[in-house]
């Protein structure tokens, strides 16, 4: 019945990315009892999704019935999952204002099979709630909420049913009785498919697969499928139902005269339409704005992050220090390119080496002069401090092993000492010494008070031995192979260091350092973060206090055109076309205050970058989410004034004064 293959989904969380299901592949034959357990993470309700049409895997392939799910578009997508599977979810999601009847009869809606709805009476009466069918899901415990679930998903007969922490929320008696309901469906064919976390649910399946981090790590086998004729899924079945997918809509000539309605009450009453437009407008534009000016922040940081470089190590000698004060005794390593080599071992471990050394020094170009910081570096260095040169070239080993006089200027030397013109080839003097510029470094912008534009490069010998003249290394750049071997990279590289030194007390352990900038990038990421979601939440205050006021408005609304609604339900209007007029009205309202808050939220983006000067960007993203969440508030907040004026009695509102 169900056959996946090599199933991998990623999610992507803010900088993060999540992996679901990595490599999942099983099958599952008709008439199967199957619980799939994990730990919260495990990627076991991700499957759930993937196998009930919720999701699209990234990769993969998935058959149900023979048929390549994969390659079905969303809408037909909708039609296989709405005729063969039904689900089951822990927290029920009945809809509060229909009864348990109507809440069972939905997918016979969507399936246009109204007229089939004493289907729903039957399947609630198999589930035990006849009695309870007229009772709302307040009234009903969450046993029988369940219940009425488990009847929703059983009434248009799909052959399969996902359920979904079922018993969750339950109590141990109603847990029971959910669990055998499912044990009975079982046993008249239908396929089930459980997903939980509790171990006592499995002592009723057939076959138990565990899963952790995204992959099955265990599949056992309990007991056989039923096999009964209810359990024989005809590989044919999926292309039978898209081939009745041909539906058509009706009602569409009356959504253009609800919407001609909806217009024409908002002419009549321009100033109050204006003042509901104007909640949602201000809060649609301070959403833009607050997030332009938290992803501006978040991109200012991630190109100094990108400066930094990745999986980065920094080892320098001496004790650790705290405001310029050593933390423990004076005594310092002192490194040498024996120490370079001797990390270069550690190819497990480490992927790029760069020793440093740092000096200030004079540069002189023709008539011009500038006082800058010096870099002795090796060949590493490009792509350890992600520093590969956008013109020109950088040194090689032999040019390091020659001690050969060459340069790489960073983007603010070039300014100071060649204006427009292009410096490659070209000779400066570095402390009296003739270099040749072989290349520009990428423009990494200020990291607090320093520039580090304000910089040249030159092999790490020549500054050694020609230039600066220092007998030791000052640091030693470590990129690791992966952020999984950083901290074993750390832990290796410290018992070089302590091997080749022969460090044998504590205080002679402390003659070094090693930082890791990972713990830097991922402070200042989720920093970032956070002060992103607090903008935001701060702006959708705004919007939300946009959305009372229309809320407010609709409901003066409903009083004021009382006798109206009266006279439209006495000339045959019905409560769903009331309801249905005043709540495009409101989304109306909502959607043009929505369109004015992108304008205005936009200029007010680009006003902040021209006064305040921050780096203000607008996405598409926040453009697109103020906009939904605006209609999303129209809906919320006009459901309500729509639903009281479709319940007006038609005598009582036209005689209402």
């Amino acid at each position: 019945m169900i056959e996946a293959r090599n199933l991998y989904k990623t999610y992507q969380m803010g900088s993060v990315k999540v992996e679901a299901l990595r490599g999942v592949s099983l099958k599952i034959s008709s008439g199967e009892f199957v619980v799939i357990m994990g730990a919260s993470g495990s990627g076991k309700s991700t499957l759930m999704h993937v196998l009930g049409l919720l999701d699209r895997p990234d990769s993969g392939e998935y058959f149900l019935g023979g048929e390549d799910i994969t390659k079905l578009t969303d809408k037909e997508l909708a039609l296989v999952r709405n005729h063969l599977v039904g689900f089951v979810f822990q927290q029920f999601h009945l809809l509060p204002r229909m009864t348990a009847l109507e809440n069972a009869e939905l997918p016979l809606i969507y399936a246009g099979k109204r007229h089939l709805k004493e289907r729903a009476k039957k399947e609630i009466e198999e589930v035990g709630l006849l009695e309870r069918m007229n009772h709302c899901p307040n009234e009903l415990s969450g046993g029988q909420q369940q219940r009425v679930a488990i009847a929703r998903s059983l009434v248009n007969d799909p052959p399969i049913i996902f359920a979904d922490e079922p018993t969750g929320n339950l109590d141990s008696k109603s847990k029971v009785e959910i669990i055998n309901i499912l044990k009975r469906l079982n046993e008249k064919g239908k396929t089930i498919v459980i997903v939980t976390h509790e171990s006592e649910i499995a002592a009723y399946a057939k076959r138990v697969i565990n899963m952790r981090d995204g992959q099955i790590i265990s599949d056992k086998t309990i007991a056989d499928a039923v096999k009964t004729s209810e359990a024989i899924l005809s590989e044919n079945l999926v292309k039978d139902i898209l081939s009745r997918s041909g539906s058509i809509i009706k009602g569409g000539i009356e959504f253009w005269d609800y919407l001609r309605q909806a217009v024409s009450a908002m002419l009549s009453h321009k100033m109050r339409a204006f003042l509901s437009i104007l909640g949602i407008l201000i809060g649609v534009a301070a959403v833009i704005a607050m997030l332009a000016v938290g992803q501006g922040a978040k991109e200012s940081i991630e190109k100094q992050l990108i400066s930094l470089g990745s999986n980065l190590l920094i080892v320098r000698p001496g004790a650790m220090r705290s405001g310029g004060v050593a933390l423990q005794s004076g005594i310092t390593t002192r490194f040498t390119f024996q120490d370079i080599d001797d990390i270069k071992r550690l190819k497990d471990d480490v992927k790029y080496v760069s020793p440093s050394v740092r000096d200030r020094v004079q540069l002189v170009y023709a008539d011009k002069n500038w006082n800058t910081q010096a870099e002795g570096v090796g060949v590493d260095y490009a792509q350890l401090r992600s520093a590969v040169p956008t013109m020109g070239r950088f040194f090689t080993d032999e040019e390091v092993r020659l001690r050969n006089k060459v340069a790489l200027l960073g983007t603010t030397v070039v300014k100071e000492l060649f204006g427009d013109l292009n410096p490659i080839g070209e000779t400066i003097k570095i402390n009296l010494v003739n270099f040749k510029v072989i290349g520009i470094l990428p423009e990494k912008g200020s990291a607090g008070p320093q520039d580090q534009d304000d910089t040249v490069i030159i092999p790490i010998t020549t500054a050694m031995y020609r230039v600066i003249g220092k007998q030791y290394i000052d640091s030693i750049y470590v990129e690791a192979t992966g952020p999984d071997t950083i901290d074993t990279a750390q832990e290796e590289i410290s018992n070089s260091i302590i091997k080749r030194h022969r460090l044998i007390t504590q205080d002679q352990k402390d003659s070094f350092q090693i930082r890791n900038l990972s713990d830097i990038k991922k402070t200042l990421e989720a920093t970032t973060h956070t002060m992103s979601l607090l903008l935001g939440a701060i702006a959708a205050i705004s919007l939300l206090v946009g959305g009372i006021g229309i809320m407010n408005i609709m409901l003066v609304s409903v009083t004021e055109r009382t006798r109206e609604i009266g006279l439209r339900k006495a000339i045959g209007a019905n409560n769903k076309d009331i309801m249905t007029q005043f709540l495009i009205e409101s989304v109306l309202m909502s959607f043009i205050g929505g369109l004015a808050g992108v304008v205005l939220g936009s200029g007010t983006s680009i006003l902040i970058t021209i006064v305040a000067g921050w780096s203000v960007r607008v996405s598409g993203f926040s453009i697109i989410l103020a906009t939904v969440f605006s209609l999303v508030i129209g809906i919320v907040f006009g459901l309500w004034p729509a639903q009281k004026a479709s319940k007006l009695d038609p005598i009582e509102a036209l005689r209402y004064e």
